[in-house]
Formats: structure tokens, C-alpha cells, sequence
């Protein structure tokens, strides 16, 4: 439960139809099972004490009465575990009967929720049996206590950032369930008891809702359906199992009876989105009271959960060929309309031979064919200097040539010179006056170069480059029109590559080899075989662990404690722990002293849910310290 990770857990036990014995000794069998894998939160099935499909019987005192005494027994002999259990039982009041969830901790029945939308079409006639929830909750007799009846929230005494809401089966079906009301009262994780059959699509249309529910109330939303042990006099039943949380599927499994399923919830995370979002209101609610509360020993999740190394980058080939695609289109529509606001029909853009310059070129290239410009309207530049290889300025020339490009080649040795000597820098010293003259002396052409075609300088530098501050102040830093500036490094590889895999030869082997050339500036001079001297990874980091760091700082406002130990799951194996935190804190202290580069963009199109415009996603102050982040990480 530390850093915000909660274990949950949806677990379908077979049902003896109708032995209310028998199923309780399945649910405490079944929840001891969970606590030994660090279960905080079991959610069990609708009317899983009786069995759902009982039809008439519930009307029988007989299953009434074992019922409350099964559920007395489930109470009692899961009082010695850390886990808030919830549980599906019919629960008579008066002249009325609900179908309910007991809400279960420590030997404690906290409260009982009844459905609200009680179905009464096709297959389901439930309106014959039961009562809807009341309008409001009520005290009730019920296992000789008194205990709360009605729709409210459940909170976790030692650790009040959680709150559980819950809802039976149909609730989720109907256009206002009554989770939109938990959740906007306080609720972050939300509970259905369920019991749906199966019927061909509709496993699908299950899950679209509970993903929808859990996207639209920025929740951890846990279903848990009826399987094997029912009636199939009319109906099947798969026991479909879903942990969601924001629009993700943790897990699922479907015709598995007698199994349940787990997942890591991670509740500062939901919190963090809820407080981004300003259009997520959560307040107290007279309709939706905290009804309950409950303990838990707040322990350190053994997390199963998986964090992958590229959370900028999809899973699967058709996955990242489509986000691919769209990101193109979106750099590519973005600089159409700059370009035609404008009124400018020519492009100017810095050709480096390396992978930002390259993905830029690209999308110039397709933003000018889709506009219906000649080609040889782009201006491509290089401009080779002391650490220029001829392996990049080769591929350069090679780009344009295959792609059709107006291509110049403007060596700066003698200008960079000229500024050493008009400065009095000895000009051997390779110090940052040496790196970023040649950079300021390549912004300097460019922009000159586009007003005497009339044209727009095209930016290069990518998310992750801003993010570090590895950029030269007016020098790379600076343009017309940024096309990277909402690609992370990790993405520009990607994006270089599923173009490459699009075209033919020769320019699909100069892509290949873009891709294969380390990442440089390329201002220091090259080793005396030629090659590149000057990585960039060896200086700042490997940019999968910075892209890693800037999600998960800015995407989900963790801490740096937080993030450390999630990267040493993600990257075990790749990284030691030294090592991913000595990148850690260069990522921290560069992100705090490099904003002032940021508050200074150029225009760019946003392409993800991380950005970094001082426009609209990221604002703060150039001058704020990184103390407190880099105490966080040391004292945790």
C-alpha cells in the first residue's frame, strides 16, 4: 500500500446453487488463497452466498435464513485477515428484499450496499424478487446489529486517500450509474458484484463499459461476474473478471470458475489525474455519505504490476505502426497550417544526418506534398563544422537526393572562427563556447537562409531534448516552427523506423543507417578514426531512463523515491539501482534548471498527454529548486 499501490483482487468461486454453506466455505477458502498473495481488496460475485440464479427461492425464509448465517461465518472467519472483503447476499427488511454487497473487514460488517436498477427485461426478472436500493441509506437490523443499508462510500482509516464505492451488476448498464455519484463523491476505486451471461458479443460490450467507467471517473474500477455452478436452464455464465484503472485493463479472465485475478492498483496515481483534470469535481455528498470505515495495515505492495520501459511507446508492432502513423499526421497537419497562415511555400531545416533532424526533415516532406508545394521548395542545410563525421553529412545529401529536395551544403569553419577571434576564445579550448558557437552560427543561416526564400525555419529538437535542456539557447533551441518538440526520444526511433519500412531504396537504407549512428550533437571533433566522439547518452543519460523519468514526473506527478522504485522493477536486468539513480537525480536537477529554456519555445504541435509548452501543458517558474526532489529520493 506504500507510494499509492493497492493489491485487488475479483475472485469467482463455484457456485453450489443454492448451499449457503458450502459457498461460504469457497469465499473464506477462496480469500485466504488472496491473502497470501498480498490482497487488500476481494471483490467477490453478486449474490455469491446463495448463487443468482435461484429464481423463486429467494422468497423462501429457509435460504433467507441460511444465508445471514453463511454470511455470519464468512464474517467470523476472515476477521484475522488484512483485507476489505465484499460479498454478494440477499438481505430481507421488512416487507422488502435487496440484492446486496456485505461489506466486510476484520471481523466487522461495515455496511450493505443493495443494487439500485433492479432489471426486469429480457432474460433477467429480478423486479419479481427484489427492491431497488432506497433513495436514501437507513439503518437496519441484520445479524442482531444494526448496521447502515444503502448506497455510500467506504474509507480506509490508515490510509484515507482510499475510498471504495460500490455497484451491482445492472448499475453499470444504465446512463447514470450510481458510481458517476461515488466518484464524484471521493470514490477512487469502485466494486461490482456481478452476474451477466454470456451471450455472443456482449464479453465485449461488458468490457468497453467498465473500461469506459473507469476512463470517464479517473478510477480503479473492479468487476467480478458469476461463472460455473449457476443454472443454464436458460442462461450461461463465464465468470468475466475485469480490474480497470483510467481506461487500462490490469486483467481479466473469463470461463476460469474457482480462480480469481489481481491486480496493482495504484491510487496516487488516480489522485494525481483527478487533480489535474479541473473538470473532475469530487466533493462530500449528503446523497453518497462515507458510510463505513475500514483498516488495513499500510505494508509495501508486492507489486506484479508491469511497467514498461517505453511508457511513451505501445506494445505491439500494429500498435506502434497506427500511433506512428497518427503522429505523423498530426506534426505533418500542424506545420501545414503554419505554413499556410504564413502564407510561406518554402521550408529551411538544419540536415544533420541524425535522427531529430531526420524525423523533421520527414514531416516536412510530407506536410509539403500534402499542401501540393514542389519539393524543392524544402531547403535542406548541411552545415559541417569541427565535429561533423562524414557519415551523417554523407546521409544528409543522400536523404535529399533520394527524396528530391533542394539540398546546400554551408561549411562554417571559417565563420566559427571568425566568432572565436572576434571574441578572444583561443579557439582550441573545446569548452561550452566552443559547442554552442557552431550551434548559434548554424540558427544564425538558417533563419537568414529562410528570409531570402521567404520560407519557415523547421525546428529539430524533440520532447526529451527540452525536458533535459539539451538544447543550445538560440542556437537548436530556436525556430520557426518546432514539428518534435511533443516526441520523446524514445518515439522519435519508432517513427524514423516505420517511415523507413514505408519507402524503397536508396532512401530506406539511409534511414537504416540514420537509425544506427549514435546520438550526437556532434561539436566536438572526432575520434582520429572518424567516428563520432561525442554521444549524447554518455554525457546526460540513456534517454530510455530520461523518458522514463519525465512520464512519470510529469504525466503522474510521482516522487522521485516513487519513481526510483518502479524503475528498478522496470529496468532490472538492464540497470543496477546506482545507476538508475544517478540519472535520476541529472534528470531532476537538468528538469529544474533548464526551464528557462522552455518558458521560451517556439510554436509546436502537442502530440501525446505529455507536453511541455509554456502555453498550455507545462507552466513554472525558471527559477524554482529541485531540493526538495532530490531530499525525497535520498530520504526514502
Amino acid at each position: 500500500m506504500k507510494d499509492g499501490f493497492i493489491k485487488i483482487a475479483a475472485g469467482v468461486p463455484e457456485i453450489a446453487l443454492g448451499d449457503c454453506a458450502e459457498n461460504a466455505a469457497r469465499i473464506v477458502a477462496m480469500a485466504r488463497q488472496m491473502q497470501a498473495q498480498g490482497v487488500k481488496i476481494a471483490v467477490f460475485t453478486e449474490l455469491g452466498v446463495t448463487g443468482y440464479t435461484l429464481e423463486d427461492l429467494f422468497l423462501q425464509q429457509a435460504l433467507l435464513d441460511a444465508s445471514a448465517q453463511a454470511l455470519q461465518k464468512i464474517i467470523d472467519h476472515t476477521a484475522d485477515l488484512d483485507m476489505l472483503l465484499l460479498v454478494g447476499v440477499p438481505v430481507p427488511v421488512g416487507c422488502s428484499l435487496y440484492n446486496c454487497a456485505a461489506v466486510i473487514n476484520r471481523g466487522r460488517l461495515l455496511g450493505l450496499v443493495p443494487k439500485t436498477h433492479i432489471p426486469t427485461y429480457s432474460e433477467f426478472y429480478e423486479g419479481r424478487r427484489f427492491t431497488p436500493a432506497p433513495a436514501q441509506w437507513e439503518s437496519v437490523s441484520y445479524l442482531g446489529q444494526s448496521v447502515l443499508l444503502g448506497q455510500g462510500l467506504f474509507r480506509c482509516a490508515s490510509l484515507p486517500e482510499l475510498v471504495v464505492g460500490v455497484e451491482l451488476c445492472e448499475d453499470a448498464w444504465v446512463p447514470s450509474p450510481p458510481s458517476v455519484g461515488l466518484a464524484q463523491a471521493g470514490a477512487n476505486v469502485i466494486c461490482n458484484l456481478s452476474c451477466s451471461n454470456e451471450l455472443i458479443g456482449k464479453s465485449d460490450y461488458r468490457g468497453t463499459i467498465v473500461r469506459a467507467l473507469s476512463g470517464s471517473l479517473l478510477c480503479a474500477y473492479a468487476y467480478c461476474s458469476a461463472g460455473s455452478g449457476e443454472s443454464t436452464t436458460d442462461l450461461v455464465f463465464s465468470g468475466h473478471c475485469m480490474i480497470c484503472e483510467n481506461a487500462s485493463l490490469l486483467a481479466e479472465q473469463r470461463w476460469e470458475t474457482g480462480r480469481f485475478v489481481t491486480a496493482d492498483i495504484d491510487i496516487q496515481k488516480l489522485n494525481a489525474d483527478r487533480r489535474r483534470m479541473s473538470t473532475f469535481t469530487a466533493a462530500p455528498s449528503e446523497q453518497y455519505p462515507i458510510i463505513g470505515e475500514f483498516d488495513l495495515n499500510v505494508t509495501e505492495t508486492n507489486l506484479t504490476r508491469v511497467f514498461p520501459r517505453t511508457p511513451f511507446v505501445p506494445q505491439g508492432k500494429d500498435s506502434i505502426d497506427a500511433r506512428c502513423r497518427e503522429i505523423i499526421h498530426i506534426q505533418s497537419a500542424g506545420l501545414q497550417r503554419r505554413l499556410t497562415a504564413a502564407h510561406a511555400k518554402h521550408a529551411v531545416i538544419g540536415l544533420s544526418g541524425g535522427l531529430d533532424s531526420t524525423l523533421a526533415y520527414l514531416v516536412t516532406v510530407d506536410a509539403f506534398t500534402q499542401l501540393g508545394y514542389p519539393l524543392e521548395n524544402i531547403m535542406a542545410l548541411t552545415m559541417p563544422c569541427f565535429g561533423t563525421t562524414s557519415r551523417t553529412k554523407s546521409n544528409a545529401q543522400k536523404m535529399a537526393e533520394a527524396i528530391g529536395t533542394s539540398f546546400r551544403e554551408v561549411d562554417i569553419h571559417a565563420a566559427v572562427q571568425q566568432h572565436f577571434s572576434d571574441i578572444g576564445h583561443d579557439g582550441v579550448t573545446t569548452d561550452i563556447t566552443y559547442e554552442n558557437s557552431q550551434a548559434r552560427m548554424r540558427t544564425l543561416i538558417l533563419m537568414n537562409t529562410a528570409n531570402q526564400c521567404g520560407g519557415l525555419v523547421i525546428g529539430t529538437g524533440d520532447l526529451s531534448e527540452l525536458a533535459l535542456g539539451w538544447a543550445t539557447y538560440n542556437g537548436d533551441h530556436m525556430s520557426m516552427y518546432g514539428v518534435n518538440v511533443g516526441v520523446p526520444k524514445t518515439l522519435v526511433r519508432y517513427l524514423v523506423e516505420y517511415v523507413a519500412s514505408t519507402v524503397e531504396e536508396p532512401l530506406q537504407s539511409v534511414l537504416y543507417d540514420v537509425l544506427d549512428t549514435p546520438v550526437s550533437p556532434e561539436l566536438l571533433p572526432p575520434e582520429e578514426n572518424g567516428d563520432i566522439a561525442q554521444r549524447t547518452e554518455d554525457i546526460v543519460g540513456p534517454y530510455e531512463l530520461h523518458d522514463f523519468f519525465m512520464y512519470y514526473i510529469m504525466r503522474c506527478g510521482f516522487a522521485p523515491h516513487k519513481i526510483y522504485r518502479i524503475a528498478l522493477r522496470a529496468f532490472e536486468g538492464k540497470y543496477t539501482p546506482d545507476t538508475i539513480e544517478k540519472w535520476l537525480k541529472n534528470f531532476v536537477r537538468r528538469f529544474f534548471t533548464q526551464q528557462f529554456k522552455r518558458s521560451c519555445l517556439p510554436d509546436g504541435p502537442k502530440v501525446g498527454s505529455v507536453a511541455i509548452s509554456p502555453r498550455g501543458d507545462w507552466r513554472m517558474p525558471s527559477d524554482a529548486l529541485s531540493a526538495e526532489w532530490l531530499r525525497d529520493l535520498e530520504n526514502n
